[in-house]
């Protein structure tokens, strides 16, 4: 049996904050379904895969006995996959411009290079999903058959493009796939009335209401219960944003919650390049795109009706509310809006995310404790 450790690149774990702020780079979500490590479990059937990240974090994401090391950031793909498993002690691979994706042991002798799609700065997780969902389509949906599609359904474009796995309730849906795929997971809900335009994904237990439109690019992790518009977004599992409103070109962390009404910009009125806030040089610095949304850390809420600038990253374990919008970098643990804003209290943090988890039939655990505990120490989380 093969086993692999993902090692966190420091500057792109800080790149990647506020969301690798809670966990490694490996645990993000990497196309359907999958984080970057269930990927190479699924490419190396069998695999033991551990992880190389912060101190602070390792109690929860343990590494494991091996000196097979792959680059958390790297995106797995089955040839990637096989050149890894073929590595010999002292070989390394890197990706074409000198860096070294993977290795075995102390790198003494290159292996060769690969082409591989990479998560280098926030915006990649929103900016690359429509193609990865299309090519995991491929790969996910190969040699299986789908669940028949109801008769309530209209389905626009070819049925091989649509998967639904077993146990997902569909009823009443449009779904189009003439532009790309659309993934449906076990035991999910897909309500009346619901627009699906591919590609997308729509992970196991998730729930997507009634009259929802979800737009090409959306990847919905598992158990999240999601309505109103969105588009080109990624939700990393167990958030809500069940009422309408408006969402583009975003990332949500785990245990989010999105008051109904909640809107937030992807576009600036004057169409300028976007600048985001960046953890590394803490001040806002250009992505070369025109399109971005908001960026939500884990156990974030945010009240009804509330309206995110282009561009807002949120940390982890804020409570907005208030008047006016919200700056377009809120710190962890902030409470409040734009006009009164003050500091949750740690053990309401902890209290909320209990509830929340529960309601989930899940539990806040000790590393999770231990996670939220150490961050709340950092001024500048």
């Amino acid at each position: 049996m093969i086993s692999l450790n993902l090692e966190d690149i420091e500057s792109v774990r800080i790149n990647l904050m506020p969301l690798t702020l809670t966990r490694p780079v490996g645990a993000l979500l990497c196309g359907i379904a999958d984080t970057v490590a269930e990927r190479w479990q699924r490419l190396l059937p069998g695999a033991e895969v551990g992880y190389l990240t912060a101190p602070y974090l390792a109690a929860a994401f343990p590494a494991v006995n091996s000196d097979l090391t792959v680059a958390a950031n790297v995106l797995p793909t089955p040839e990637l996959a096989d050149r890894v498993a073929m590595l010999a002690p002292g070989q390394y691979l890197t990706d074409g411009s000198g860096n070294i994706v993977a290795r075995r042991g102390e790198p003494e002798v290159e292996a060769g290079s690969v082409n591989c799609l990479q998560y280098q700065r926030l915006t990649d997780i929103f900016r690359l999903s429509k193609e990865l969902l299309t090519r995991d389509f491929d790969l996910l949906a190969k040699g299986r058959q789908s669940q028949p599609l109801s008769a309530s359904c209209t389905l626009i474009g070819p049925a091989d493009r649509l998967f639904i796995e077993e146990g997902a309730q569909v009823e009443g849906a449009f779904i189009n796939t003439l532009g790309g795929p659309v993934y449906i997971g076990r035991r999910a809900e897909v309500q009346e009335a619901v627009v699906l335009r591919g590609p997308l994904a729509i992970g196991p237990d998730c729930r997507v209401r009634a009259g929802a439109r979800l737009l090409p690019g959306v990847n919905l992790g598992p158990v999240n219960r999601v309505g109103g518009e969105i588009g080109n977004t990624v939700f990393l599992g167990h958030s809500n944003k069940q009422h309408d409103g408006y969402l583009g070109d975003a990332v949500i962390g785990h245990w989010v919650n999105i008051g109904g009404g909640t809107v937030s910009s992807n576009l600036k009125n004057n169409y300028a390049e976007i600048r985001l806030w960046n953890y590394g040089s803490r001040r806002f610095e250009r992505t070369g795109l025109t399109f971005c949304g908001l960026i939500m850390g884990d156990h974030s809420k945010c009240a009804i009706s509330t309206t995110f600038n282009t561009a807002t990253v949120v940390g982890v374990g804020c409570n907005i509310h208030g008047f006016g919008y919200p700056r377009p970098f809120v710190a962890s643990f902030t409470d409040g809006g734009l006009q009164t804003t003050g500091r949750t209290p740690l053990k309401q943090v902890l209290q909320v995310a209990e509830i929340a988890m529960s309601h989930r039939g899940m539990q806040l655990s000790q590393a999770d404790i231990d996670i939220l505990t150490h961050l709340y120490s950092l001024p500048d989380a």
